[in-house]
């Protein structure tokens, strides 16, 4: 449950839907099924599989398997990657608090349309309001950090996973009967092949990566507390597939409401945010209260979504400075809390006073958004495979994948084929391809 809501997150209900509008619903949606298969389930296992072989934090999971090597930096790049991912993260975690806030004001309901429209980009603009909401959002995954693996991390998921499923349900059914939903369901089942660019390609893939966490550590982290008796095979498969399923719920959740509302697709990270109040005032207009709930349930889920991957983020840092460091886990969460912070204020000012600070034509929330995406994460897959497939040896990967002899993997020779071959090579193509583009 820890792995599946660490991969279930903003990257799902946030992200996923408006990437899919902006490069073209259904057939983006069927590269990133078919890329999540193929290449992200073999990274994914890769990252699970030095973790648990080390049982260690991600640089001392490199230093213990390969002993007097460099790999051990490797290991330390994915220990600062989901720092930086977590710095922009929260302030969409913040966003989510406030619209919760929001909701439980009754804010969404009985309001004209066109008061609604600019609530989003009047709210992200502002100085202070988004910045305190920042800061309650990373209070919370500091206080659920401090509760420990057992106690914290995997007492919360157990409970919010299953609540989240039902949720996104939930909203999903009433989202496809709105009126006017029907060209979002089509735009997310009918494939326009003209649109799927190497960009799209590219995004695809970069999406399936983000959505999974891969990349920077946090699966090799949790992956290192699994017990050695867990079947690491099912466990990786039924994160991917819990992944899979979520963002494409999510999908039908959003889409559909966005057409129904007459807003465009591609409108970007605010997609979300911009759109469901406009539904939830609808339904408040049809049955009184009904909306209210709704929007209350909706942002729930979307904080709930947000806070599992959230610590998955910030334990990989925790891990490293309390075993490398030996601080203790009071301290370590103290001093990311206060480095995540700080970059993640300077994010969250991109929307107002910063917006003209530009970084390769990125603001700051931007760039940081497309070097975690397309590059720190991509690279950090990359490495994983290539450690697995080249610097492990094939016996040792056979004996973790089967939990040591436990289970019996017919699949073994494919899978080490993907892992060895097959995934480095791809994963290089797109690392390229981002590059270029």
């Amino acid at each position: 449950m820890a792995m599946a809501g660490s991969a279930v997150g903003l990257g799902n209900i946030w992200r996923f839907p408006y990437i899919v509008g902006e490069y073209g619903g259904a057939a983006f949606i069927l590269v990133y099924i078919v890329s999540t298969i193929i290449l992200s389930l073999p990274v994914f296992l890769s990252e699970a599989l030095i973790g648990r072989r080390s049982r260690s934090n991600t640089f001392g999971a490199m230093d213990a398997l390969a002993p007097g090597s460099g790999w051990k930096w490797v290991g330390l790049v994915t220990v600062i990657s989901p720092l930086v991912l977590l710095s922009y993260y929260s302030v969409v975690g913040g966003w989510s608090v406030e619209y919760l806030f929001k909701s439980l004001a009754f804010d969404f309901t009985g309001v004209p349309d066109e008061e609604l429209s600019g609530v989003f980009g009047n709210f992200i603009s502002s100085i202070w309001t988004p910045v305190v909401m920042h800061t309650v959002f990373l209070l919370m995954v500091g206080g659920i950090i401090l509760g420990g693996v057992k106690k914290g991390i995997e007492r919360f998921s157990k409970i919010t996973m299953p609540i989240l499923f039902v949720l996104i349900v939930v909203i999903t059914g009433y989202s496809v009967s709105l009126p006017g939903s029907g060209d979002g369901v089509r735009y997310l089942l009918k494939p326009d092949w003209s649109r799927l660019s190497i960009e799209a390609v590219a995004a695809a893939i970069g999406q399936s990566f983000y959505s999974l966490s891969l990349g920077v550590g946090s699966i090799l982290t949790y992956a290192s507390y699994v017990r050695r008796d867990e079947n690491l095979v099912a466990s990786s498969a039924g994160t991917a597939v819990s992944d899979l399923l979520f963002a494409i719920l999510a999908g039908f959740a959003i889409m559909p409401a966005v057409f129904a509302a007459g807003i465009a697709p591609g409108s970007g990270p605010g997609l979300v945010f911009e759109t469901l109040p406009f539904i939830f005032n609808k339904m408040g207009g049809a049955i009184p209260f009904v909306g209210a709930v709704v929007a209350i349930l909706f942002f729930l889920t979307i904080l709930v979504a947000a806070l599992t991957s959230a610590i998955s983020m910030m334990e990989v840092g925790v891990a490293y400075l309390c075993e490398e460091k030996g601080m203790s886990r009071f301290a370590a969460t103290s001093v990311l809390f206060a480095v995540i912070w700080a970059v993640g204020t300077l994010c969250s000012l991109s929307f107002g006073p910063l917006s003209g600070l530009k970084i390769f034509g990125c603001t700051l929330f931007e760039f940081f958004d497309k070097l975690c995406s397309n590059f720190l994460m991509v690279l950090g897959g990359l490495l994983f495979t290539i450690f697995v497939g080249w610097r492990m040896s094939r016996e040792d990967v056979r004996d973790e994948i089967t939990s040591g002899g436990r289970y019996s993997v017919r699949i073994f020779p494919v899978l080490w084929f993907l892992i060895r071959y097959a995934a480095p090579v791809a994963v290089i193509i797109i690392f390229v391809t981002n590059l270029i583009i």
